[in-house]
């Protein structure tokens, strides 16, 4: 992991970018610590300069409770290669979304899995590298982003004790059988309205949860419009687990 540029946010948080071979990634820690705190991966869907008002949101609240948070670029975002496969694939998706039409189960492998493949060891090598860090230690939790990622990682990292997942990305019906496996706490958020998500689809993936915690917040609204509470109550959530 090399740091490449850091600044100090106007409530004290430090915020550094870094890079991990090939991959970016921005990390942000609290001003001034007594102990080494618990970290927070945050999960996005895709493009870390797009979703950098969204992230440093989240990642001000996280600190604020005490937290560590970190993200990395996904595969084939921001300024990262292309798959020639993957944008196919996606062109296949918005238009059958586009069209009304429903989303072909072979449309969703063929975006999601090799996403799923390439991004969890990514995930897994970022983790091995913030854990190294001075003021920086377990436990860990995992927040947001494409959801068949946070499944994966549920399943394959023993580091990551709690998830807070969003029901709002096309899930592989090849995964239920991997979130049968799940076994940490989980809280899912479900936009009812999402516009791009199979709402049926997403309660079978939480009923398949194997989790003996697991508990589903679901809210009138579009993809866009989680309520602010929810912040609140992921906050609850996380100090459930982590703390």
């Amino acid at each position: 992991m090399e740091f490449t540029a850091e600044q100090r946010l106007d409530d004290g948080v430090l915020e550094r970018e870094f890079t991990l071979g090939e991959i970016p990634g921005i990390l942000w820690t609290p001003g001034s610590a007594t102990a080494p705190a618990p970290l927070i991966l945050l999960g996005h869907p895709g493009g870390l300069h797009g979703m950098y008002p969204r992230l440093v949101a989240r990642a001000r609240q996280s600190v604020a409770e005490g937290y560590a948070a970190a993200t990395i670029e996904l595969p084939g975002s921001g300024d990262r290669p292309r798959s020639a496969a993957a944008e196919e694939a996606r062109a296949d998706l918005r238009r059958a979304l586009a069209a009304g039409e429903p989303v072909d189960d072979e449309i969703v492998d063929r975006l999601v899995l090799p996403l799923v493949e390439q991004a969890v060891p990514e995930w897994r090598a970022a983790l091995d590298a913030l854990l190294s860090l001075p003021g920086i230690g377990g436990p860990v939790g995992f927040a947001g982003g494409v959801i068949a990622i946070g499944v994966r990682l549920a399943v394959v990292e023993p580091r990551i004790s709690a998830a807070l997942l969003f029901a709002g990305s096309f899930v592989p019906r090849t995964m239920f059988e991997e979130a049968r496996q799940v076994t940490i706490p989980l809280q899912v958020l479900l936009q009812w309205d999402d516009e791009g998500n199979d709402r049926q689809l997403a309660l079978d993936l939480f009923d398949a949860f194997g989790s003996k915690e697991k508990t589903l917040h679901a809210n009138m609204g579009g993809h866009t419009g989680v309520p602010q509470f929810e912040g609140d109550a992921g906050n609850r959530f996380f100090a459930r687990h982590l703390k």
